[in-house]
């Protein structure tokens, strides 16, 4: 009994040190995105001072986006080649580094188009890396664990405690310079370092040049042969493929509903708290209904919630319906980066998740740049990107069930297949 007492206490500590790394890096690589903090700033400075359109200035941000679109390169990268022996904390320390000194060089940038996307995808390269080993070392710690139900809700608490933030916090950034934007969003990717070092536990790897060459090939032939995890990634893909809006919502506010930056921050700030609570949610949710149920429930609120864009007309509505969509988009993408992590092969974590999540932003980013496009060059109405966009949604609903699943429990003891070839053909017990 001491001795299964000593195991126990010493897997929560390594647990705990775990999610400090986790909340650490998610923090970093969400908050101080090109996407997220600074995003409204530079919105506002590709809008007003460089008086671009909805089609370039959403074009901007799916340009900026391109390592993000290619972070399965980074998976296989971080998971088959150690870096002085060291498959997550060397890269995170150097890639976190390298990101907080491009950040300082934006702030010396001149504001032209061009200058200002090269420098920001060069942070998006840095930040990609980083970002990628942090998901891989969740992925692996939450299957060590049975934990993908707590961590991913953990993942998905700080990205939306990020959110709160980041409104206010972007909206009065966007209304003083540039330059301290850049400053501010330097500073937060270079907390991850210490934390790294202090937390991130890791045996040292030291494997000879052939069996590097052979775990790359590991990783492609485990990745290939996934089918649960292609299935996990075609439902996202069909889930966020859809006609955006985002870059539009952004001019509508400002052009017919006459909002500031701290109005739009606030608005913001706003759907962030209604995602914390959504997180919150499912955190209780995840132990007592199994993922199928959850995935359905949540996907279809979330489509529920995205028609009240229809009714987008003041700024009191504003308000009601960025909390009802922040509330129901966060159900859903915390179902569907449940079914990421459940769906990984284990030993290809970095690979597989990045490559489901590459996904993810390709679809968002450029359905954003298409639903600009349709706008400005088609004459669409922003209330038929709206319809287009729940449908499409609605659609990827009955594709659940098409997956691989086993009869259910609630999600403690809910299964689904494992596509691991170490695991094909098992089931695997999954928090």
């Amino acid at each position: 009994m001491t001795t299964l007492e000593a195991a126990r206490r010493r897997s929560d500590k390594s647990l705990i040190y775990a999610a400090l790394v986790i909340i650490a890096g998610v923090l970093a690589t969400t908050l101080a995105q090109p996407q997220v903090l600074a995003r409204l700033p530079l919105q506002n400075l590709l809008k007003n001072e460089l008086h671009l359109d909805r089609t370039a200035n959403a074009a901007f941000f799916f340009w900026a986006g391109l390592a993000w679109y290619l972070k399965p390169f980074a998976g296989i990268l971080t998971d088959a080649f150690p870096l002085f022996g060291s498959r997550r904390k060397s890269y995170i320390v150097i890639s976190a580094s390298l990101a907080a000194l491009s950040w300082l060089a934006l702030t010396v940038t001149p504001h032209e188009f061009r200058d200002l996307l090269l420098v920001v995808i060069l942070i998006n390269t840095f930040m990609v890396i980083a970002s990628t080993v942090v998901g891989g070392y969740m992925v692996e710690t939450a299957q060590a664990n049975s934990g993908s139900g707590r961590l991913t809700a953990i993942r998905q608490f700080v990205q939306q405690a990020c959110f709160i933030v980041n409104g206010p916090a972007a909206g009065f950034l966007a209304s003083i310079a540039f330059g301290w934007t850049a400053a501010a969003c330097g500073g937060i990717m270079l907390l991850l370092v210490p934390v790294t070092i202090l937390f991130l536990q890791e045996r040292r790897q030291q494997p000879a040049s052939r069996q590097i060459l052979a775990n790359a090939r590991a990783q492609l032939v485990n990745i290939a042969t996934a089918r649960t995890m292609w299935g996990a990634a075609g439902l996202m893909a069909l889930f966020y493929i859809a006609p955006g809006f985002a870059t539009a919502l952004f001019y509508k506010q400002q052009n017919e509903l006459h909002l500031d930056t701290h109005a739009q921050g606030f608005l913001q700030l706003i759907a962030g708290v209604c995602g914390v609570l959504a997180a919150l949610g499912y955190g209780v949710l995840c132990r007592r209904l199994n993922l199928r149920t959850l995935l359905v429930g949540c996907m279809m609120f979330a489509t529920a919630a995205n028609l009240g864009y229809l009714f987008y007309s003041s700024a009191g509505r504003a308000q009601a319906i960025e909390g009802l969509n922040g509330f129901g988009y966060t159900l859903a993408e915390l179902a569907l980066m449940d079914l990421a992590v459940r769906a990984t092969p284990a030993g290809s974590e970095g690979l597989g998740f990045s490559l489901m999540v590459s996904i993810r932003n390709l679809a968002l980013f450029g359905t954003d740049w298409f639903g600009s496009h349709l706008l400005d060059e088609y004459h669409f109405s922003f209330d038929s990107l709206v319809l287009a966009n729940s449908l499409t949604t609605l659609i990827a609903v009955p594709l659940v069930f098409l997956l691989r699943w086993n009869k259910s429990g609630v999600c403690g003891t809910s299964y689904v297949a494992a596509p691991s070839p170490e695991r094909r053909g098992h089931i695997v017990e999954l928090d």
